[in-house]
């Protein structure tokens, strides 16, 4: 049984332990990354939803208290005209922003892949240079 042990761990390298941990824990948070996305999004959606709600709770508070002001019509199409351009602009805004982060991500992506391919070079080099160096000195 001590045999087993011993060549088990004569087996064993630092970087195989490493290798191997490390891709189970990546391999778990890769797993765990759509749930957790999915419950930031509900999340976020039920503040959206919570701010709709507050702006309804308003208006049908306060529309009686605006009605009773008697508030010239050309000042409230005016008003609407605004309201109308902000909210363009925010919703342009918005598309922007969606867009931008789409290709940032996408960029990133392909650095990342990019930085992988860059690895992999590097280490077979590396790979080939010990090789040889392993040739001209031979450990005893």
């Amino acid at each position: 049984m001590d045999e087993d042990k011993n060549s088990e761990n004569q087996k064993l390298s630092l970087c195989n332990v490493l290798k191997s941990d490390t891709s189970e824990i990546i391999k778990k948070l890769e797993s765990q990354a759509p749930k957790m996305f999915q419950n930031y999004s509900d999340l976020y959606i039920e503040y959206l939803h919570i701010l709709d709600d507050l702006f309804g709770t308003c208006y049908i508070s306060e529309k009686q208290f605006f009605d009773k002001l008697n508030i010239d019509p050309g000042i409230l199409n005016q008003l609407k005209e605004n309201s109308k351009s902000i909210k363009k602009n925010y919703l342009d805004f918005l598309d922007m922003n969606a867009k931008y982060f789409d290709e940032y991500f996408k960029m990133r992506i392909l650095a990342v892949k990019t930085f992988d391919d860059y690895i992999h070079v590097a280490m077979q080099s590396y790979a080939k240079a010990l090789s040889v160096f392993n040739k001209i000195n031979p450990s005893k």
